[in-house]
């Protein structure tokens, strides 16, 4: 078992001083890229889960919208470490490389789309029917019904459910840093784990406490100003 080290305040403080802003920059960066892709991908696909139902706007074949839940189901369920892992090759063939900042978004996406996806899917169903049967019986075409009643009606929600998704995404940008991702995580791993250097740990673990509660902060501003509900 390695004896715990203590590095000196002035090294410490070096390192954090030196490279945490550049670590932070690349946090964001792959934070809100990943985001951004991953509602691009998922929020169509949690319409699709709501509408396409036979009973739904827009019914999908049942073969195809049970496919959709099988293949949301499965990437949801395996670990984003090893999910990375198995990505590499698709890394690869799309960035060029399998490590860094930038290599690190593509099994961010991948793995936040499903978890997107679900999370449209919970916010379109809190809508109320009624307003979508009033649409109906006003001649609405179902892309209508989904854009105008749908998605509008419930903008509080996906704020919220966005705001859940940016959150742990960030939280996945700092396992990253454990098979050649940059940010964060990568300062963590590489002086708090690698060379027992403490206190690099915990100023990167602050750290990201911190983006946290920012992102936290600013979703519910944004959440609460959207809910008409309370105007």
């Amino acid at each position: 078992m390695p004896e715990l080290h203590f590095e000196p305040i002035a090294e410490t403080w070096r390192i954090i001083s030196g490279e945490c802003p550049f670590a932070i920059w690349e946090t964001l960066y792959a934070t809100i890229l990943a985001t951004a892709l991953a509602i691009v991908i998922g929020l169509p696909l949690g319409v699709l889960l709501v509408a396409g139902e036979q009973d739904g706007v827009l019914p999908l074949p049942k073969w195809l919208l049970h496919a959709l839940n099988v293949l949301i189901n499965i990437l949801r369920s395996i670990p984003f470490i090893i999910l990375m892992i198995l990505v590499i090759p698709l890394t690869r063939l799309l960035i060029g490389k399998a490590y860094g900042t930038m290599a690190s978004v593509v099994p961010l996406v991948i793995a936040a789309f499903p978890f997107v996806a679900r999370l449209v899917e919970s916010s379109l169903r809190e809508v109320n029917p009624s307003l979508i049967e009033m649409a109906q019986s006003l001649g609405a075409t179902p892309f209508q019904i989904i854009t105008k009643v749908m998605l509008r009606e419930s903008v509080p929600s996906l704020i919220s459910n966005f705001t859940i998704a940016i959150t742990t995404i960030l939280g996945y940008t700092a396992m990253s840093g454990a098979v050649g991702g940059g940010g964060l995580g990568k300062l963590a791993i590489t002086y708090g784990y690698n060379r027992y250097m403490y206190g690099v740990m915990a100023a990167s673990v602050v750290l990201l406490v911190v983006l946290v509660q920012l992102f936290q902060m600013l979703g519910t501003r944004f959440a609460a100003k959207a809910d008409k509900r309370q105007r």
